[in-house]
Order: C-alpha cells, then sequence, then structure tokens
C-alpha cells in the first residue's frame, strides 16, 4: 500500500506540473494576443494572473520536496523529481517573461516598425515551451534535441529583429510634434519584446535539456 501511495505521487506530481505548464501558456499566449490587439484588460488578467502562476509553483514545489524528503526516491525517481523541480522553476519564469509582455502592452505607445513580426517569434517561442512539455509528458528524447536546434533559429531570428529595429531608428526621421523621448521609450519597449520572447525560448531548451536528463540520465543539453 505505502508503495502504491509513493506511485500516486509520481505520477500527481506529473500532472500537476503538465498542469501548471497549461496555465503559463494560456498566460503566455494571452499577453501575445493582448500586445497585438493592444488589449489592456487581457493585458492586465495576464499580469494578475501572476499570482496563481506563484501559487502553483510552491504547490507543485512543496511535493518535491516531501518526495525528497519523505520517500527517499533512487535512480530515475530521483531524477524524475529534480528534473521536475527544475522544469516549475522553467515556467515560472516564464510566467514572468509573460507578464513583462503585459505590462508592455499597457505602456505602449503606438506602433513602431511593423515590420518586425514580434507575434511570428512568439508563436515560435509558445510552440517551442508546448514541445517541450510533450517531449516530458512522452519521455521523447529526439524531441529535446530537435527544441535544441530550433533555439538556433529563434536565436537568429530574435538577432535580425533587433539590428532591424536598430537600424530603421537610425535612418528614420522623427516627425514634427513627436518627442524623442516618446520615440526612445516605444523602441525600448520593442527590444525588450523580443529579449524576452528568446528568454521564453531559452526555458524551452531548459525544460528539454531536463527532460532528457530526466529519461536517460544525460546531461549534454543542460547549460
Amino acid at each position: 500500500m505505502a508503495r502504491q501511495n509513493y506511485q500516486d505521487k509520481l505520477v500527481a506530481l506529473e500532472e500537476d506540473v503538465l498542469y501548471m505548464s497549461e496555465v503559463v501558456l494560456d498566460r503566455l499566449r494571452t499577453a501575445l494576443a493582448a500586445l497585438e490587439n493592444k488589449d489592456e484588460d487581457a493585458a492586465w488578467d495576464v499580469i494578475e494572473g501572476d499570482d496563481e502562476v506563484n501559487a502553483l509553483y510552491l504547490d507543485v514545489e512543496q511535493q518535491c520536496v516531501d518526495l525528497l524528503a519523505l520517500q527517499q526516491p533512487v535512480a530515475s525517481d530521483l531524477r524524475f523529481i529534480a528534473a521536475s523541480f527544475k522544469i516549475i522553476t522553467d515556467l515560472e519564469r516564464i510566467g514572468d517573461l509573460a507578464t513583462n509582455l503585459g505590462e508592455y502592452t499597457l505602456d505602449a505607445r503606438r506602433d513602431v516598425y511593423p515590420e518586425v513580426d514580434v507575434q511570428a517569434i512568439g508563436n515560435q517561442t509558445t510552440a517551442m515551451v508546448e514541445d517541450a512539455m510533450d517531449a516530458y509528458s512522452a519521455e521523447d528524447t529526439d524531441a529535446c534535441f530537435e527544441i535544441a536546434e530550433r533555439d538556433d533559429e529563434l536565436d537568429a531570428l530574435c538577432e535580425h529583429a533587433s539590428h532591424t529595429v536598430v537600424r530603421e531608428l537610425i535612418e528614420t526621421e522623427i516627425d514634427d510634434g513627436v518627442e524623442i523621448e516618446t520615440v526612445l521609450e516605444d523602441v525600448s519597449r520593442l527590444l525588450l519584446t523580443i529579449r524576452d520572447l528568446e528568454r521564453v525560448g531559452d526555458h524551452a531548451v531548459n525544460i528539454a535539456a531536463r527532460t532528457l536528463y530526466m529519461v536517460e540520465n544525460d546531461d549534454e543539453l543542460i547549460y
């Protein structure tokens, strides 16, 4: 009976990690939509919803601590619990980055450089997180390596977008009646948006790396 209870707790831990990922991904999608549509109500939903993500993090963290302290797991179970703990940390940080996007929506004054496709970058990062969590659930190590490779593409996309913003800023003539401070604030917000989306991709890779370690005791992707 005690062993069955232990296995039930491991199953519950995985389910709660996956549920937390669903909540965080919903926040990220909502934040991206708010940014695109300048939807302040949606932005506030994301910002105020960060408390739920933090509460989930603390709850799952306690599950990990209890399993480590009370059950003394070994081998694969120990790697599963340790990986789950690291993954919820990445999910909590993705939630923070989604909150940043919500705040950028509230601060936005006007559109700048529409040729920089923030939504395309956001969709790519969201897909990476989704696929990383699928790899965790399915213990799919091949997918872990694929996600790491896709991050190189994302980094190149974000670097190109950032260079485009800076180049356009240098070449753009400021319209009469527009304060330079306002322009710089809008450009800074756009650059921060690109940076934060790139960081979401980094967290997706972290999740994939911990999954690979969990399944195969392989730390190749951990950095």
